[in-house]
C-alpha cells in the first residue's frame, strides 16, 4: 500500500493517512477484503506514532470503508454504493466550488460556466 504523506501540509496526517486509503479503496487500487497493513507496520514503515494509525483506522472503520477482526486484522469493507456515490459527490463539490471562486475571481458569469458544463457534457442546453 503506497502511502504519500506531507509533514507541511495544513490537513492532520491522520485525516491524510485516511484520505489516501480511501482513495486506494475507490481507485480499486485495495480490493474488498483484501488485508491492510496492521496499525503497528503502518506505522512503523512511514514512521508515524501508532496512535495517529489508530485514529484513522477507527474513523476508516466507523465510515465503513474497513472492518477489523480481532486477532486476523483490518481489511477493505465490501464497497458501498452510496458510500462511493457520496464520496463522488463531495469530490465534485470541491471542484465546483474552485470553479465558482475561480470565475469571481476573473469575472466570468455563471452562464459562461454552465455553457462550459453543457459542452462537456455534449449537450448544446
Amino acid at each position: 500500500m503506497r502511502m504519500i504523506i506531507s509533514n507541511t501540509s495544513s490537513v492532520p496526517i491522520y485525516e491524510q493517512i485516511k484520505k489516501n486509503i480511501i482513495d486506494q479503496i475507490m481507485s480499486d487500487e485495495l480490493k474488498e477484503d483484501e488485508m491492510i497493513p496492521s496499525i503497528r507496520n503502518l506505522a512503523s514503515d512511514i514512521k508515524i506514532s501508532v496512535m495517529t494509525i489508530k485514529k484513522a483506522y477507527d474513523e476508516l472503520e466507523s465510515e465503513g470503508y474497513i472492518k477489523t477482526i480481532q486477532g486476523k486484522g483490518s481489511f477493505v469493507a465490501p464497497k458501498n454504493t452510496m458510500l462511493a456515490k457520496e464520496k463522488a459527490q463531495k469530490d465534485i463539490e470541491d471542484y465546483i466550488s474552485k470553479i465558482v471562486d475561480l470565475s469571481i475571481k476573473h469575472d466570468i458569469n455563471k452562464e459562461d460556466i454552465i455553457d462550459i458544463f453543457n459542452i462537456f457534457y455534449g449537450s448544446d442546453k
